[in-house]
C-alpha cells in the first residue's frame, strides 16, 4: 500500500506547489502591466493636466513675464506746511525754558508708494491720481532697477486717473491692454504692483463682480464702476495692473475695504483707456453734471416715508431717483428742479437707480441740454437741465 500512496501524495504536492507558483506569477504580471494600462487611460490622462499647469509653465507665470516688465514702482514726495502757534515763537517763553521749550517745524515731509504700468515707448505710465495728487517730487522705478524722474501730466480725481511721463528714450516695455467689456464673473485676475513696499508682488484670484458702483464701495465723490476682485489688494497695490488669464490689463487696482478681507477694486481698463488719451491731450477731463444730491426710490421707501408722521414731506410712490438736494447756481437749479422731485426719465430713457442717472450724465456731451422728467407730487413735468462742468461747482 505505501508504494501506492507515495506517488498519490507526490501528485497532491506538486499540484499545490504549482497553483501557488501560478498565482505568483500572475499578480506579478498584473502589478507590472496595471501601471501601462494607467499612462494611456485617456480619463487619467486629463486628471494629470493641473499639475502640469502649477509648473513654471502655468498660466500666471506666462502672464505676468508677457506684462511684469511694463510695471513700474512709483514713489512720491510731499511738503506740507502747518501754522505755527504765535505763543511757540516768544522769545520770552524761549529764554525762560531755554532748551527744554518745545520745537516746531512749519514744514513736514510726506513719502508716498504707489504702482503704475507703461503705456507706450515714449514713457507714458498711467496710475492713480490719489498716488500723485499733490506731490512734489515723482520717481519712477522700472522691474530692472533704472530710475527716472516722472512728471505729472494730468490729473483726474473723479476718476482717479494720472498720468505720469518719464524720459527714458523709446526702448521701454509696454503693457498689452485687455477689453474689461470682455470680462465676466469668475474669470482669473492676477494682480501685480508693489503692496506694503514689497517690489514686483503678485496676487491671484478672480473676478467677484462687475460694475460695483463707486458709491456701494463707499467712494461718493467718485464716478466709477468698479469691477471687484478677491485677489489680494494691498497699500502699494494703487495704480498697478489687474490681468486677465492672457497677461492683459483688465483694470487698474485702486481701492480696498479697510473693514473687509479679500475684497478689492479696480478700475476697467475700458474706462482707463478713454480717460488716459483726455489727460495726455488737455491734462483734464472735463466731467457734465446736473447739480442735485439723490438717492434711489421705490414705492415701499416712499410708503415708508409717508407714513411717518414726522416726514417733512410727502414723496410719490414710484421707481426712480429722488432729489433730496439741489445745488446753488448749478443747471438742475437754473432749470428749476426742487427738492423732492422724483426723477423717472433722462431724454426718454426710464431711470430707476441714482447709479444708472450719475452713468446717463456722465456719457452725456458738456453743455448739452437733456430733458428731465420729473413727478412733482400729482403733476408730471419735463425740465430741460443744461449740463455744466463738474469742476464748476464752488
Amino acid at each position: 500500500m505505501q508504494i501506492f500512496q507515495l506517488p498519490q501524495f507526490i501528485r497532491k504536492l506538486s499540484t499545490r506547489v504549482l497553483a501557488i507558483f501560478l498565482g505568483v506569477v500572475l499578480t506579478v504580471s498584473c502589478v507590472s502591466v496595471l501601471p501601462s494600462h494607467a499612462e494611456t487611460a485617456p480619463d487619467q490622462v486629463v486628471a494629470q493636466k493641473p499639475s502640469a499647469a502649477i509648473g513654471n509653465s502655468s498660466f500666471v507665470t506666462a502672464a505676468v513675464n508677457r506684462v511684469g516688465s511694463a510695471v513700474v514702482r512709483i514713489d512720491t514726495e510731499k511738503t506740507i506746511t502747518r501754522p505755527v502757534d504765535p505763543i511757540l515763537e516768544d522769545p520770552f517763553l524761549r529764554r525762560f525754558f531755554g532748551d527744554g521749550f518745545p520745537q516746531m517745524s512749519p514744514t513736514e515731509q510726506l513719502r508716498g508708494l504707489g504702482s503704475g504700468f507703461i503705456l507706450d515707448k515714449s514713457g507714458i505710465i498711467l496710475t492713480n491720481a490719489h498716488v500723485v495728487d499733490q506731490a512734489d517730487k515723482v520717481t519712477v522705478r522700472l522691474k530692472d532697477g533704472r530710475t527716472y524722474e516722472g512728471t505729472v501730466k494730468g490729473i483726474d480725481e473723479v476718476t482717479d486717473l494720472a498720468v505720469v511721463k518719464i524720459n527714458a528714450g523709446s526702448d521701454l516695455p509696454i503693457a498689452p491692454l485687455g477689453s474689461s467689456s470682455s470680462v465676466q464673473v469668475g474669470d482669473w485676475a492676477i494682480a501685480v504692483g508693489n503692496p506694503l513696499g514689497f517690489d514686483n508682488t503678485v496676487t491671484l484670484g478672480i473676478v467677484s463682480t462687475l460694475k460695483r458702483s463707486s458709491a456701494q464701495v463707499g467712494i461718493s465723490d467718485k464716478r466709477l464702476d468698479f469691477i471687484q476682485t478677491d485677489a489680494a489688494i494691498n497699500p502699494g497695490n494703487s495704480g498697478g495692473p489687474l490681468l486677465n488669464a492672457e497677461g492683459e490689463v483688465i483694470g487698474i487696482n485702486t481701492a480696498i475695504r479697510a473693514d473687509a478681507m479679500g475684497i478689492g477694486f479696480a478700475i476697467p481698463i475700458d474706462k482707463a483707456k478713454a480717460i488716459a488719451a483726455q489727460l495726455q491731450k488737455n491734462g483734464k477731463v472735463a466731467h457734465p453734471y446736473l447739480g442735485v444730491q439723490m438717492v434711489t426710490l421705490t414705492p415701499q421707501l416712499a410708503r415708508q416715508n409717508n407714513t411717518d408722521p414726522n416726514s417733512a414731506i410727502q414723496i410719490p410712490e414710484v421707481n426712480g431717483v429722488l432729489v433730496i438736494r439741489v445745488v446753488p447756481n448749478s443747471p438742475a437749479a437754473t432749470a428749476g428742479m426742487r427738492r423732492g422731485d422724483v426723477i423717472l426719465q433722462i431724454d426718454s430713457q426710464t431711470i430707476t437707480t441714482a447709479e444708472q442717472l450719475q452713468r446717463v450724465v456722465e456719457d452725456s456731451r458738456l453743455g448739452e441740454a437733456v430733458q428731465v422728467k420729473v413727478q412733482r407730487g400729482n403733476q408730471l413735468q419735463v425740465l430741460s437741465v443744461r449740463t455744466a462742468e463738474l469742476q464748476d461747482i464752488s
